[in-house]
């Protein structure tokens, strides 16, 4: 009275690569939207970051990772030396390099 049938069912025997591949699409899907949403823009953003460390010349006005905002004063392999202040300058890694806010004129030789 209270008990129902319980009919059995085969697996299809060609339907269960497609069946799988189905399964796996939603997981596909998610790397791919998670492709264009997060890794390619992190890319693109460190591209052009290498692209401006890289264009760094005298004379422009930079901000680093760390707050300072001043004049590059010599530029080497490596390392940019920055003037702070008058007469204060420090060496600052390349890759430290946050903004270039302004092109500017070469800086004169002071010594």
């Amino acid at each position: 009275m209270f008990i129902s049938e319980a009919f059995a069912q085969t697996a299809g025997g060609g339907g269960s690569t497609t069946n799988m591949l189905v399964q796996f699409m939603p997981i596909i899907l998610i790397f791919v939207i998670m492709y264009f949403l997060i890794m390619r823009p992190q890319q693109q953003k460190a591209r052009r970051h290498r692209e401006m460390v890289a264009n760094v010349r005298r004379g422009d006005t930079i901000v680093t990772t760390g707050g300072l905002v001043g004049k590059v004063a010599k530029v080497d392999e490596g390392e940019l030396q920055v003037e702070l202040a008058e007469g204060v300058r420090v060496r600052v890694v390349r890759s430290m390099v946050a903004e270039v806010r302004a092109k500017g004129e070469p800086v004169k030789e002071t010594g």
